[in-house]
């Protein structure tokens, strides 16, 4: 693919160097027209049976991502308090919402319970918390629902970092627990409505996440009129989609997966709600990082292109040697990739390690250029930190019907003076 950026219109016909000397690099630049496309994609992955597909919002928080996702029939996992608020701003209601958090304190699962969200517990010692906490609120028994997240034994992902299935993590509760979470529950009188796992982010091969998907179904048979089954998340994007990189066969994925379901139903004597967690694939290809090159130079026959793409802005190739395609805008328009030369795109933070993309054959990069980092929308400005005491980056959305919209100011150095 000579240009991801063209071939999507990714611009809907709007010129990136006029948006980017309006707004400001560096800048997260979003397409409504993927948002959407990713969204409904995931919406539909089973329809044989009750489904909903649960956006992993710290992913992205945007709230005004978040109302797309709303308006596309989504529903939303949130890790913390504040996601919680974010859904709730975003106009979500309480049942579209999965409190799925990880050591958290007292005060958080009962604000979850004041509040009427239903909560994974990651943890025996976080299960035996919540019932404490529904004896101390004094609640009805059948208001002491929650779920439970177990470790299924396995896990993928693209990067050790984000596996979250398998012996070396600490998510969830082992497969040999399982008879103390029935004693915890006896106890304090709660109802396992659900069961929910997570085996690793960015996999492209699917038969790792069919196989966790067999072996969780064989979990939940020892569990009796569970709800819902929540299968977890981390279908992953073509990354490398300039080199032709496949899409994550999600057609052929879901052809295989409904036979799975069809054998544990028959089994199972009831029919649960079906879920699973898309973060990444909802958002990632929905945005890009556009940043100003403000120097080149060598060092030592090494070419360099220096950005203000900080490891501050977009932190995974830096975290997860994660890699992110780059195109090169020069007046408004995409350089051709006809005639390629090895540089190493760095960012303007203080640390070796603050490298976009390294050794990477590009178009001769010019001080002046813009430099367009894709699939940045899953991981990017959530994971942004005012590191260097850099403010944070704007939004801009390019909706549907191609208008520019700022949806995040950017942060000025007087925002990061206020919390002293």
């Amino acid at each position: 693919m000579n240009s991801f950026i063209d071939s999507a219109n990714f611009f809907e016909g709007n010129n990136p160097e006029q948006i980017a000397s309006e707004y400001g690099t560096p800048l997260y630049v979003y397409n409504e027209k993927i948002l959407r496309d990713r969204m409904h994609r995931v919406s539909q992955v089973i329809t044989k049976y009750p489904y909903t597909a649960n956006y992993s919002v710290k992913a992205n928080t945007n709230i005004h991502i978040l109302k797309i996702a709303l308006e596309e029939g989504i529903n939303c996992d949130a890790m913390s308090v504040g996601e919680i608020e974010m859904l709730f701003k975003a106009g979500f209601p309480k049942e579209r919402i999965f409190f799925i958090p990880n050591n958290v304190s007292e005060e958080e699962i009962i604000y979850a319970l004041k509040k009427g969200v239903i909560t994974s517990l990651d943890s025996l010692a976080q299960l035996e918390l919540f019932g404490q906490c529904c004896c101390d609120l004094e609640l009805a028994d059948e208001k002491r629902l929650c779920a439970v997240r177990i470790n299924p034994g396995v896990g993928a992902g693209h990067n050790e970092k984000v596996v979250t299935g398998g012996k070396k993590t600490k998510f969830g509760i082992a497969e040999e627990d399982i008879s103390q979470i029935f004693e915890i529950a006896d106890k304090y009188k709660i109802t396992i409505a659900g069961i929910n796992q997570h085996i690793g982010s960015g996999f492209m091969d699917p038969q790792p996440y069919l196989d966790a998907v067999t072996n969780f179904l064989r979990i939940a048979m020892q569990f009796k009129n569970l709800k819902f089954i929540d299968f977890g998340g981390g279908y992953g994007i073509p990354y490398h989609k300039l080199d032709d990189e496949k899409e994550y066969p999600m057609e052929d994925f879901k052809k295989r997966l409904e036979p799975l379901l069809d054998d544990f139903v028959s089994k199972y004597g009831s029919v649960p709600l079906f879920k699973s967690e898309p973060g990444r694939y909802c958002v990632a290809e929905g945005s890009v990082i556009l940043g100003r090159v403000h120097a080149t130079k060598q060092n030592a026959g090494n070419l360099y292109a220096g950005t203000d793409v900080g490891m501050n802005v977009l932190v995974r190739p830096s975290m997860y040697d994660s890699w992110h395609d780059v195109e090169v805008i020069r007046g408004g328009k995409v350089v051709s990739r006809d005639n390629l030369v090895e540089q190493t795109v760095v960012g303007n933070i203080c640390e070796s390690g603050d490298i976009l993309a390294k050794d990477r054959k590009l178009p001769e990069i010019k001080r002046g250029d813009l430099a367009c980092i894709l699939d940045t929308g899953a991981y990017g400005w959530s994971m942004c930190s005012t590191y260097n005491s850099r403010p944070r980056p704007a939004e801009v959305l390019i909706t549907k019907d191609g208008k520019v919209k700022l949806i995040r100011r950017r942060e000025t150095i007087k925002d990061l003076m206020r919390l002293f």
